[in-house]
């Protein structure tokens, strides 16, 4: 799950880099968004997630995030560095059992519950591009 998708490899800003343990949710996350036009790079941890950030920092449109994850990193601590270095990146966190509060999530961050529906992840997507812009 390394590789850039190219979706559309001429339009860098179009990266979304999604952050899921849960490989067949990340493939079918990656798989909704490609078919909206966007580019992602997956990745399986918020350690590897937070590497690929530290090395591509201006290729990355927006974060979309699981909160609980195992490694050294979760997805709050993820959100949370994220939003310290590149404090206008928009960034989505999503769980089933935490709120971006009740992780520990020290900065504003769009949030969806889980399970969503294919229709709530697009909206929440564009809804946190949006809001960057504006």
């Amino acid at each position: 799950m390394s590789p850039v998708s190219s979706v559309n490899p001429g339009r860098p800003d179009r990266l979304l880099l999604v952050v899921e343990d849960e490989p067949t949710i990340l493939e079918f996350l990656c798989e909704i968004l490609q078919d909206e036009g966007f580019a992602t790079q997956a990745m399986l941890s918020a350690d590897e997630a937070l590497r690929f950030l530290e090395s591509h920092p201006g290729q990355v449109r927006l974060l979309l995030t699981d909160i609980n994850m195992p490694g050294s990193l979760n997805g709050a601590g993820l959100a949370n560095r994220v939003r310290e270095r590149w404090p206008r990146m928009p960034v989505l966190v999503m769980s089933g059992y935490e709120t971006p509060q009740s992780s520990g999530i020290r900065y504003p961050v769009s949030f969806i519950r889980k399970p969503w529906t294919i229709g709530q992840i697009l909206d929440s997507v564009d809804d946190a591009l949006n809001k960057a812009e504006a």
